[in-house]
């Protein structure tokens, strides 16, 4: 005759998994919060005649979520684990908000600058127009050429001060430089088209200067603490024995840093030297005081007026003709394509920094 032993119960439960909200609980609290702010919303902007705010509602709603997410946890899984998600949604609460403004900034300009983002906007200029038609041609040529030589300027000044600080810069000579980049680091862009204003109108004995490359010599003002900022950091990074074993072999320090240490960089420097494009590309303060405007095109950098994507913006926004949807329209369009242009140069940022990465490997 046998007899079979039940196991004792202990009454004791897993705190781990017991009293736990479950995982979709936080994206079904915002979702009823959203929908509880925004059927308020839509009630008192009915009453009072109106449209409910997009990015208010928004707002609003993660406030709600983190008070709501906050009471269910406390309830349900303690005070201890209450504090532990309302801090985490805290956190993504602040980077909702961060995000908000780029992501209605981003749909306005899509939305109001695809009007007038046609092949006639591209191909023409504002040579002689008044009123609808007319392009951004000659703005955006501007742009290319102004901002291609302030980037020829700047780059070897930048990247060869940033050698100098790494490599050879000892002493006080060194530390000024760094002070001065760091000075011109925070220069406000108007002081740099005033700078180069001043500058050419003293040189060439012209008051009323305006030409392209006055505007090249601002924005490589801009440009060059950046590119020196980066290149500096890049080239900090690049391991002291690379340069040590390449000594050992007999290698002269200017070839060592020719052959080894900017190879080894190359990519951040690249990067650098890109986002420092994308910082300038969009000025619009310096290139109006020295660069000027025009309806026409212009193709020589060292003669007459230049428009440039920023000013035409400016202009087409402050100066509207009788006609005022058609200059907004074509204001938009414009910075829609400064905004596509700026995205471009992030994009060919990375894509270069991942093929020009050093590679290891055994």
């Amino acid at each position: 005759m046998t007899t079979t032993m039940k196991a004792p119960t202990t009454g004791i439960t897993n705190t781990l998994t017991a009293n736990r909200l479950p995982k979709w609980a936080p994206v079904a609290a915002f979702a009823a919060s959203l929908a509880v702010v925004w059927g308020a919303m839509t009630i008192l902007q009915a009453t009072a005649g109106g449209e409910a705010n997009l990015a208010v509602v928004v707002v609003v709603a993660l406030v709600l979520f983190n008070v709501l997410l906050f009471v269910l946890s406390y309830l349900i899984e303690g005070a201890r684990q209450a504090r532990n998600r309302f801090v985490t949604s805290l956190v993504y609460t602040a980077f909702g908000l961060a995000l908000l403004p780029l992501i209605s900034l981003v749909v306005t300009v899509v939305g109001d600058g695809t009007k007038r983002f046609d092949l006639q906007y591209f191909t023409e200029s504002m040579r002689n127009v008044v009123g609808e038609g007319g392009g951004a041609l000659h703005a955006i040529t501007g742009t290319l050429l102004i901002t291609g030589l302030a980037t020829l300027i700047s780059v070897p000044v930048g990247l060869l001060t940033s050698i100098y600080l790494v490599e050879y810069g000892r002493g006080a000579l060194a530390r000024s430089i760094t002070f001065f980049v760091d000075v011109m680091t925070g220069i406000p862009s108007i002081v740099a088209g005033l700078f180069a204003f001043a500058f050419f109108s003293l040189i060439l004995n012209d008051p009323g200067i305006r030409f392209g490359l006055g505007g090249s010599v601002a924005l490589s003002l801009l440009m060059i603490p950046v590119v020196v900022r980066s290149s500096e950091e890049m080239l900090k990074i690049v391991p002291n024995e690379l340069r040590e074993a390449s000594y050992a072999l007999g290698v002269p320090k200017w070839l060592t840093i020719l052959k080894v240490v900017l190879p080894t960089s190359i990519a951040g420097i690249t990067t650098g030297i890109t986002l420092a494009i994308a910082r300038v590309i969009g000025e619009t303060a310096p290139l109006l005081l020295i660069a000027g405007f025009a309806t026409s095109m212009n193709y020589d950098l060292f003669a007459e007026r230049m428009m440039t994507l920023p000013v035409f913006v400016y202009t087409q926004y402050a100066n509207p003709g009788t006609e005022v949807q058609v200059y907004l329209d074509r204001a938009w369009a414009g910075a829609l394509t400064l905004v596509l242009i700026v995205m471009a140069l992030n994009l060919i940022a990375r894509l270069i920094a991942k093929i020009f990465s050093p590679k290891f490997g055994r």
